[in-house]
């Protein structure tokens, strides 16, 4: 007989006492990590890949890290993300720990597949470096059947690089490691809004009214100079031009950017006859053949100043001149929206004729005021486009929203609703770049190695051909 006849191999007291021991060392000597079980939400109908997974479920357990001179980093690669490099930590947990603790917790949980023991696609959250690690392989045989039993699991974990997981366990220090993580987008939305106000004078004769164009010219770069003659006696008027780009003639000759228009900025005044008006183009601005004629009135608009921006604004708010009466022409014009959501000018496009008194000014309101705070991994729906995605952060003072999943496009002016906090926002700003970094360990590689190896300030390192 090979065995000691007087010791029971395998006995159950004895594996016990093993398996007691191996729990009290991992107590003395191990670390708290933080177990989150992969959740498989979508799945391909032919291949069975997992197309969209869940982590709402985090569970304490000891853990001895085998890593005994830090993070092991010898693992290289080249992708087609670039090249990578990966922190990997082996960790040593006890297999009845996760039997009688973490499996009853996590059976009845949907979309799990397996409970029964730690599984590849897992995730490890390591306080101590705040890092998530991707379980990547199970040893479930180490040590070799100790008294024909075995007692730990030895996982092996690769720094975690999320893509459009869903991580919502409720705990902050564990979520707020994967805000950066994954494909995601961000979304400026409009907070409180608040009217713009304006007011005009009133110019009694000789003041620009209208500028009509007569000629658009071509191929300007940009806006050109506005010049008006200037009067015997009064005021010099004073405008702007715009442009209309991407212009083909009718022979399908490019022509490139034309004059759209001149809004009037001062009307002037003490006109007696109509003024002459020029284009002025530059060296940097080589378009040619814009012409434009004028017409005055008398009791006409004039010099339109914005007394309050106001904030919220999507797009320019609607104009609107009160009307001189009877015999009168209604002025109008158009207001210009900062980066900011305020109304930073008004210019007129008719200064009207026949007004007794200076018109009254009304813009139309900004978008309606956003309600409610959204909340982490709920989903987002725009109202006009039907675009969904899953809120990653929401910051209540920037009002910015960071967003990932999504299926497609937002469009800016529309409202998003939250499905679950119902908070409802209009789009101020859509960023369709994604903030992820495809290429996430390159710019370090570059940097360390300082061009000490390959001269990359030059077009081809390794010579001319």
């Amino acid at each position: 007989m090979v065995l000691n006849p007087f010791f029971l191999q395998g006995s159950q007291g004895e594996q016990n006492l093993v398996q007691d021991l191996i729990n009290e060392q991992l107590r003395m000597y191990g670390v708290e990590v933080f177990y989150l079980p992969r959740q498989y939400a979508t799945k391909s109908s032919i291949i069975r890949e997992v197309i969209e997974s869940e982590f709402n479920q985090s569970y304490p357990i000891e853990a001895y890290v085998d890593n005994f001179d830090g993070y092991g980093d010898n693992s290289v690669l080249l992708s087609k993300f670039g090249v990578q490099q990966t922190s990997e930590i082996k960790l040593i947990i006890s297999q009845e720990r996760f039997e009688t603790y973490i499996t009853p917790l996590i059976t009845n949980l949907p979309l799990i597949e397996l409970a029964t023991r730690p599984k590849e696609g897992d995730l490890i959250y390591f306080p101590l470096g705040d890092r998530l690690f991707e379980i990547k392989f199970v040893e479930h045989e180490k040590p070799f059947y100790q008294l024909q039993k075995n007692y730990v699991y030895e996982l092996t974990c690769e720094l975690f690089r999320g893509e459009d997981e869903i991580l919502d366990t409720g705990i902050e220090e564990i979520d707020d490691s994967f805000d950066t993580e994954g494909n995601i987008r961000s979304l400026t939305l409009i907070g409180s809004g608040s009217t713009a106000t304006a007011i005009s004078g009133r110019v009694e004769s000789g003041a620009i009214s209208r500028i009509i164009i007569t000629n658009r010219g071509e191929k300007y770069n940009y806006p050109p100079s506005v010049t008006i003659s200037s009067p015997i006696s009064g005021k010099l008027a004073t405008g702007i031009s715009t442009l209309r780009d991407d212009i083909v003639g009718c022979d399908g000759t490019e022509i490139g950017s034309v004059v759209q228009g001149v809004m009037i900025i001062n009307p002037g005044e003490g006109y007696t006859t109509n003024p002459g008006i020029a284009f002025v183009g530059f060296n940097t601005n080589p378009g040619v053949g814009a012409a434009a004629t004028t017409r005055i009135s008398d009791n006409t608009v004039g010099v339109v100043t914005v007394t309050d921006g106001g904030g919220g604004y999507v797009t320019a708010p609607t104009v609107t001149f009160s009307n001189p009466g009877a015999g009168g022409t209604t002025a109008t014009g158009v207001a210009v929206v900062s980066a900011a959501g305020t109304v930073s000018a008004i210019y007129i496009t008719n200064a009207g004729a026949g007004y007794t008194t200076a018109p009254t000014i009304t813009l139309s309101d900004p978008p309606t005021s956003g309600v409610g705070t959204f909340i982490r991994s709920e989903t987002i729906t725009g109202s006009t486009s039907g675009v969904t995605g899953i809120v990653k952060t929401w910051n209540t003072i920037t009002n910015v929203l960071t967003y990932s999943n999504t299926t497609g496009d937002f469009l800016p002016g529309e409202t998003i609703v939250g499905s679950e906090s119902s908070a409802s926002y209009v789009i101020k700003v859509y960023e369709d770049d994604n903030t992820v970094n495809n290429y996430p360990d390159n710019d370090t590689f570059e940097t360390f190695a300082n061009d000490g190896i390959l001269d990359f300030s030059e077009s081809n390192p390794f010579g001319n051909p």
